[in-house]
């Protein structure tokens, strides 16, 4: 078995994260709680009144946080929620992700199997949000790593010079970006992979990478809806790497707007 696989199951994976998430944010409720109780003399002496007033700001403001995670923990679950909170909160996470790693990590978890969980829960919430998009408004990035070490054409910046010899999984890609009409480029790194967002203006991104990267990826295009498909690595990170080409197609295919669908649509909204 690949030792870099994480061999828990897609429900445990949500769970870990969002079970993290809840105890990073009782153990910051705890912590306000304890300030506003220390403080609370010195603002009474300042005015009567701001105890009272700053216990509610931090009620509201640990109430709406609180909404949001449990907003989170029901699109996960597949429960009702409702979007408009939804769309917030995954902000709101970006920011707590450092305290979760941390949190975590005191209770013995990895940093790759967080992330790994992080990334199971935003595709959650991106496929419940039913996000749907033409195809030439999907952005598809890799890592340079999918391409074989040993072939000597360049393809980042343009996968179009791939040769196809099928030694590796870019042609199957370049293939798919040329049946389906998404956007589809090979990155070197994080730098690169924003200045191609910011150039293509795309309505949604699909990454191929780890699970390092593919958090880091999700957060740095917010709120630009991203899918992660995690990599496979069975000669180790960064080195001829390859990808679950049936569960990518999936992916494109409950995400891309058909042809056909857009004709559907038409008539459904002429009729």
């Amino acid at each position: 078995m690949d030792n870099n696989k994480i061999v828990t199951s897609n429900y445990n994976k949500k769970r870990l994260f969002i079970g993290l998430l809840a105890g990073s944010y009782l153990t910051l409720v705890l912590i306000a709680a304890v300030m506003w109780r220390i403080s609370a003399p010195g603002l009474r002496e300042i005015a009567d009144i701001l105890p009272l007033v700053s216990g509610i700001v931090l009620a509201l403001f640990f109430g709406i946080v609180g909404l949001g995670i449990a907003g989170l923990v029901a699109a996960a679950a597949g429960l009702p929620f409702f979007p408009f909170v939804l769309r917030r909160t995954t902000g709101m996470v970006n920011l707590l992700f450092p305290l979760v790693v941390f949190f975590g990590g005191l209770l013995g978890f990895k940093r790759r199997q967080i992330e790994s969980s992080f990334v199971s829960v935003s595709n959650k919430i991106f496929h419940r949000m039913n996000i749907k998009v033409p195809a030439d408004r999907l952005l598809v990035v890799t890592p340079h790593c999918l391409q074989l070490d040993t072939c000597p054409h360049k393809i980042t910046r343009d996968p179009m010079n791939c040769k196809r010899c099928g030694r590796c999984d870019i042609a199957a890609l370049v293939t798919m970006a040329e049946e389906m009409g998404f956007h589809f480029f090979v990155v070197t790194g994080g730098t690169l992979a924003r200045q191609t967002v910011k150039r293509i203006r795309p309505k949604a991104v699909v990454a191929i990478a780890c699970e390092r990267d593919l958090t880091s990826g999700i957060q740095d295009v917010y709120p630009l809806p991203a899918v992660g498909v995690m990599n496979l690595r069975p000669n180790g990170p960064c080195f001829n790497t390859h990808v679950d080409l049936d569960e990518f197609r999936r992916e494109l295919e409950n995400i891309i707007i058909l042809p056909e669908r857009k004709k559907d649509e038409g008539a459904g909204q002429n009729g």
